[in-house]
């Protein structure tokens, strides 16, 4: 129970934050960090989604092999 108190945030600890953040990288630096913020995102989510695209091909090759076998 302790830690979710702990991450509990409320609006003016969101509002605290995004004036830091404000300040220290300025209103025109924002937009570049969130643009490859969102680039590493998606080159995750593309290699994430190729390790479970060759895990699906591996498994119906797998699938094949015993078919075969099997007859």
């Amino acid at each position: 129970m302790e830690a979710f108190v702990i991450l509990a945030i409320g609006v003016w600890q969101i509002v605290v934050i995004v004036l830091l953040v404000l300040l220290l990288f300025g209103g025109r630096k924002i937009p570049e960090l969130m643009r490859g913020v969102g680039q590493g995102m998606k080159e995750f989510k593309k290699a994430t989604g190729d390790d479970s695209d060759e895990d699906e091909k591996e498994e119906s090759q797998e699938r094949k092999k015993l078919k075969d076998e099997n007859n």
